[in-house]
């Protein structure tokens, strides 16, 4: 990577994590000629070679186009690329299902699954060409300051770096976010998400499932060849009972859960748990200061919209960047960052609601509840403007 000086401690932009929404919009500001740094935590070798964490990641059709905006697109392997052509979502252990269809719309898929570390290398492999970004390993922030004539932190390895605008992509747990003043409502589902990969007997045809099962939701996504990616979602204290089954007892739990529709399946790899927090901060900017990705808003993985969601956000954020320097105005002002703020929310707010209340209405399993979850699924099939609402939301689809 062509760095910027290494002695150098102003900078126009400073980027604190290198996950996927940091390093997205790195890259989405090569080409202004502003200097950037990223600050992160983790050591470069992870970044460029990042482990298989057991997510995979349905991203929608604007997502897809915004990786191939930012050159990432290409650098994934085409077979590790599945599409989605159908989508099925089923409650309790009804045969009924809402049903999608790729061929209601002008595309080839509803979306494409690729996994999450595949991704993030892509990005870094893209940044790492850059010649305005420097990236900062191994090393923490301790302080943010900000006032209307700029903005620094404090590395944890006593340095100060100066910037006219901080951004913060540092995860849904933000302590950056916490060192700005910036409040965030979270909530703590008392779910555990367990993802993996299993081997099925039978072909998956690239239709995914969402099993809305009494006490638990599985999810069947469809990968290439016949394997498919597996998410559990469950109250967290049947988290160890799922993980400590054997190999042989899961595979037999999951076959008999999902009803041998691909007959027998086997897994492959480990099962890897995440709790299931929810969080969307009170506001998303403040004074030369900015919140992306997970640090804005943290989603429930029902909808699959959380990654799709950071990397909107982290696009919107550059675009208004772009257009203040095309402008000649300061990039940094409060009027552009608002101006972000007021769009990310638009958008954002309104998804983490309707996740929020599916997550309620499909993890409740009284009776009144398990009447109305029958009853939503059989109007979203039958009423085509409330399904082709939900389509277009799912995967960013514009007829």
């Amino acid at each position: 990577m062509n760095l910027p000086d290494e002695q150098n401690n102003k900078y126009d932009v400073v980027i604190i994590g290198a996950g996927p929404a940091g390093l997205s919009f790195a890259r989405a500001l090569a080409g202004t000629n502003l200097n950037v740094v990223i600050i992160e935590k983790l050591a470069s070798k992870i970044l460029a070679d990042p482990a298989f964490d057991g997510r995979d990641i349905a991203l929608t059709h604007l997502s897809v186009k915004l990786l191939k905006d930012l050159g990432a697109w290409t650098r994934i392997p085409s077979d590790c690329i599945s599409p989605i052509k159908e989508a099925r979502v089923m409650d309790g252990t009804s045969s009924y299902f809402l049903h999608f269809d790729h061929r209601k719309t002008c595309h080839d898929a509803l979306g494409y699954l690729v996994s999450n570390h595949l991704i993030r290398k892509a990005l870094y492999e893209e940044v790492e060409t850059l010649s305005n970004v420097r990236l900062m390993t191994n090393i923490a922030v301790t302080s943010v300051s900000t006032d209307c004539e700029g903005a620094s932190v404090l590395l944890s390895n006593g340095k100060t770096i100066e910037a006219a605008l901080i951004v913060a992509a540092d995860s849904r747990f933000s302590e950056t976010r916490r060192l700005a003043g910036i409040s965030a409502a979270m909530r703590d589902f008392g779910q555990i998400v367990i993802v993996c990969r299993m081997e099925h007997e039978k072909p998956h045809r690239d239709i995914a499932y969402e099993c809305f099962n009494y006490g638990r939701t599985l999810a069947v996504l469809p990968l290439t060849g016949n394997q498919s990616s597996i998410v559990i979602t469950a109250p967290t204290y049947r988290s160890n009972e799922i993980l400590n089954m054997s190999d042989n007892q899961f595979s037999d739990d999951i076959s008999y859960a999902f009803k041998h529709r691909l007959g027998r399946m086997k897994l492959v790899g480990e099962r890897y748990p995440y709790p299931l927090i929810a969080v969307y901060a009170d506001k998303f900017v403040s004074s030369r200061f900015a919140l992306i990705g997970d640090a804005a808003v943290g989603m429930h993985p029902v909808t699959a919209h959380g990654f799709n969601l950071g990397l909107r956000g982290q696009d919107t954020l550059a675009k208004e960047i772009k257009s203040a320097l095309a402008r000649g105005v300061d990039f940094s002002s409060s009027t552009v960052l608002k101006n972000y703020q007021s769009k990310h929310r638009r958008v954002s707010h309104p998804l983490y609601l309707a996740t929020n209340g599916i997550v309620r209405l499909y993890t409740n399993d009284i009776l009144p509840a398990r009447i109305m979850r029958k009853t939503m699924l059989r109007l979203g099939n039958n009423i085509w403007p409330i399904k082709r609402a939900i389509m277009n939301q799912l995967t960013a689809i514009e007829n």
